[in-house]
């Protein structure tokens, strides 16, 4: 009975709304059209609120339905990425060779072997390279077991939710939610079981790369006491006399046998392992022979005279395939994470022999033998590197090469003395060096100290070698700049944009700056410092210091300038862009000057906005700048103000733009064509070629005239004088006609001849004319004074003559005497 009293109140309802409403007919036709899935939410919204209506106590089935339908879409979700499987596999077939690899190296670290510095620091490498892999490994585990408790979470939420378990009145709704319930909970059972089988296995994994992980750091803490263990020791002095064998050391095959075996299986590891690296160090080597030998052939079909061209580069032109493998050879070993000494040294001993045929024909005879005996020296300083245990005849070995670089150093250097000109550029203060390193490592050797006499001397030869290695590879690069510029093209090409002398100064700064940091970088290396060095830089960067309340880093300071420089760097380029962009331009029109002005603006922008940059990465608190800024603002007002109004001022012309670039101007007697607008002064340059700095102050408060702000016509007026008596209209129709249709004069407004003035002597006319283009005002001004009076002399008309009559009246009676015949006849009297 209740249900039937519910279905004649809905009939009753509707009934009424359908009567009442008279424009619900109306309402059909300007219904909006709407998409499917729209209309199925509204019409189910519209049940749910009638439902609702009909029965408050009842929860909206349809609500029910849906909440089911996101969990099981959810669910099926999970199940799809469960079932695509977890990037595990490959790490947990690693991880057990990892494992394997580090029990072996921790028992290594423990044998008398690893007394050697060297087999010390092949241990650390190697423990150095497991570590950035777990590293990589547990953060690649920490994602996926993020994402599985994400799931997890999910989950539970499904069992927690207390509005499924609202039964609906309804008995066929009844059947179909239940229906829906039971199967969402069956796909909750399985998802939640996978999720969690997969979540332990995560776990367990992570459980043991972290173990893994602090295996490594204990035995790299094992390891570096051992280090810094065997530096004391080395000090003091790790042996007796060079010539007081010790019989700890006298077993040399032994330490043949396990260098090469150890060296041996880290050098096929390396190949094996740095697949990716390889590829990209081939593809840079292709690419780079690639660029030299375009160039080359672009230079001998393009040129007419490429002979010429080719002198200024001949490295490239004559061993170009040589000179991309110095480059790629020299560069590298540095793409490599934590290379072993043996293949650092293949690379190396490549890049020398390379160089040993480069530079054959372009060094003295003198220098040539010399770093074909370092070269010998060299190699045995390569096999006397590797080893991992000490031997009495290694000392001697090294001993011996000591004198050897120091007696053809010295030889070398007095033979370097006669010769300046004819080797590399400091050549005499890399040699000096050579020798003193090499000095000191005879002494130590001596005195019992040879783990350091061997790095002294190691470093002395391999830092020797790698100055001439990168003063080529800088050269090789910038001769491939050289034909790069050389290559003709068109006008508008890009490279034609650019002045190669400029470049060439910035990039061989930018590669000389970047050598030495190589260099510098090989130093610390050979000398087994590099770790500490980076270390010791670490934590002098990143302690944290404070000044006044305000916390800050020394890093931060670095960052702080470094993003500076950058955007200083970026807005020098931004502003030589525009200049160059200038320069191409034959027509000063007003749009391109005021573009050209833009570039004040855009490089403040720049310049700004490196600031704030540089300010958020340096880690330095906002509203500690504010407040730093605001104690600076009294000093900044009094004490520098004129710096502040050139700033402002040169706001305002960026800005207002009455004065753009390229514009002719006269200011405070100085007349000449602007030629830069900067942040706190602007250039002008004279017609006598000096360049004029004026405070931008000045260019707004003092009175300036631009002759070119809105175009760049000029009024020329010139002043001809010709005889008394000459025909006055007969002159002016002449230069009338001798002004008219000519190109470089226009003919609006009209020439104009006026008479300007008539004296005793003269008859003066005033000649007005105007010409499009001021940068002309000179030439055109002495064409026409030079055609006008030409002109005039064609027609007779006469110029005023400077010469002036005498006439000298005598009293009457008086006889006329020859002055000068007087004066002679006189003398002869006397």
């Amino acid at each position: 009975m209740r249900r039937i009293a519910k279905a004649l109140f809905l009939i009753i309802f509707l009934l009424l709304n359908f009567y009442v409403n008279p424009s619900f007919g109306q309402a059909k036709k300007k219904k909006i059209q709407t998409t499917k899935r729209e209309s199925a939410r509204r019409a189910m919204h519209s049940r749910d609120s009638l439902l609702r209506t009909l029965n408050k106590s009842d929860t909206s089935v349809n609500s029910l339905i849906q909440r089911i339908q996101q969990y099981t879409t959810s669910f099926n979700q999970i199940n799809n990425n469960l079932s695509d499987g977890l990037d595990t596999i490959e790490v947990g077939q690693k991880l057990p060779a990892v494992i394997k690899r580090l029990n072996k190296l921790d028992s290594l670290a423990k044998t008398h072997k690893s007394s050697t510095l060297r087999y010390l620091f092949v241990l650390r490498d190697n423990l150095d390279k497991y570590q950035d892999e777990l590293e990589g490994w547990q953060s690649d585990m920490g994602d996926i077991n993020t994402t599985l408790i994400q799931n997890e979470n999910d989950l539970i939420k499904f069992s927690k939710d207390s509005t499924l378990k609202t039964v609906p009145s309804d008995s066929l709704l009844k059947v179909t939610y239940f229906n829906q319930l039971r199967a969402i909970r069956i796909l909750w059972h399985k998802t939640d079981a996978a999720n969690r089988k997969s979540l332990l296995r995560v776990n367990l994994l992570q459980d043991k790369i972290a173990l893994a992980y602090t295996k490594i750091l204990d035995e790299t803490d094992q390891i570096d006491s051992k280090i810094k263990r065997f530096a004391l020791k080395a000090v003091d002095g790790d042996s007796s006399y060079i010539w007081d064998d010790d019989p700890q050391y006298d077993d040399f095959q032994t330490a043949i046998n396990s260098t090469l075996k150890l060296n041996r299986i880290l050098f096929n590891y390396f190949i094996k392992n740095g697949t990716v690296t390889h590829f990209i160090g081939l593809l840079f080597f292709i690419l780079f022979l690639s660029w030299v030998l375009y160039n080359r052939t672009k230079v001998s079909k393009t040129n007419e005279q490429p002979e010429t061209i080719f002198n200024e580069a001949a490295y490239i032109h004559q061993k170009p395939l040589l000179s991309s493998l110095l480059v790629a050879t020299a560069i590298l070993p540095y793409f490599y994470s934590h290379p072993p000494v043996v293949f650092i040294e293949t690379f190396f001993l490549v890049s020398i022999i390379v160089t040993l045929i480069i530079i054959k024909k372009d060094v003295s005879k003198s220098t040539y033998n010399f770093l074909v005996l370092l070269f010998v020296l060299t190699v045995v300083y390569c096999v006397s590197n590797l080893f991992i245990q000490i031997s009495n005849i290694d000392r001697w070995a090294v001993f011996l090469l000591s004198v050897a670089s120091i007696t053809i150093g010295i030889i070398f250097h007095k033979k370097l003395k006669n010769t300046p000109d004819a080797n590399l550029p400091y050549s005499s203060l890399a040699l000096k060096l050579f020798i003193g390193m090499q000095s000191i490592s005879l002494l130590l050797n001596i005195s019992g100290r040879f783990s350091i006499a061997k790095i002294a001397g190691i470093t002395a030869v391999f830092n020797l070698w790698l100055l001439v290695i990168l003063y080529l590879v800088v050269q090789i690069i910038i001769q491939v700049l050289f034909l790069q510029f050389q290559i003709k093209r068109d006008s508008n090409s890009f490279i034609n944009w650019l002045d190669y002398r400029l470049v060439k100064k910035k990039l061989t700064n930018a590669l000389v700056f970047g050598a030495s940091l190589v260099w510098l970088f090989f130093l610390l290396q050979n000398l087994n410092v590099d770790d500490w060095a980076v270390d010791s830089a670490s934590d002098l960067l990143g302690e944290s210091r404070s000044i006044g309340g305000a916390s800050f880093t020394y890093g931060g300071f670095v960052i702080f300038i470094l993003v500076i420089w950058l955007s200083s760097i970026v807005s020098n380029i931004i502003s030589y862009f525009y200049d160059v962009s200038a320069q191409r331009v034959t027509d000063l029109s007003i749009q391109k000057r005021k573009n050209r002005t833009s570039a004040l603006i855009i490089r403040m922008t720049v310049f700004s906005l490196g600031f704030l940059l540089a300010v958020a990465a340096s880690g330095f608190p906002l509203d500690k700048l504010t407040i730093i800024i605001s104690a600076f603002g009294v000093g900044i007002g009094f004490g520098l103000q004129n710096i502040v109004n050139n700033l402002v001022s040169g706001l305002i012309l960026a800005f207002e733009k009455p004065i753009n670039i390229g514009d002719v101007i006269e200011v405070d007697g100085h007349t000449g064509t602007m030629k830069e607008i900067g942040i706190r002064s602007s250039k002008v340059l004279t017609g006598n070629g000096s360049e004029v700095i004026i405070p931008n102050g000045d260019l707004i408060s003092h009175q300036v005239v631009n002759w070119t702000l809105s175009n760049s016509n000029r009024q020329i007026e010139l002043i001809i004088v010709t005889a008394y008596g000459v025909e006055i209209e007969k002159v002016k129709d002449i230069i009338k006609n001798l002004l008219s249709n000519r190109d470089d004069i226009m003919t609006s407004p009209a020439p104009a001849v006026f008479l300007n003035n008539i004296s005793e002597s003269a008859v003066e006319f005033k000649v007005q004319f105007w010409e499009a283009d001021i940068s002309t005002t000179g030439t055109l001004k002495s064409k026409v004074l030079a055609e006008i009076y030409d002109a005039l002399g064609k027609e007779g008309i006469k110029m005023p003559s400077g010469q002036k009559d005498i006439y000298i009246h005598f009293p009457d009676g008086v006889p006329l005497v020859n002055p000068g015949k007087a004066t002679i006849e006189q003398t002869k009297k006397e």
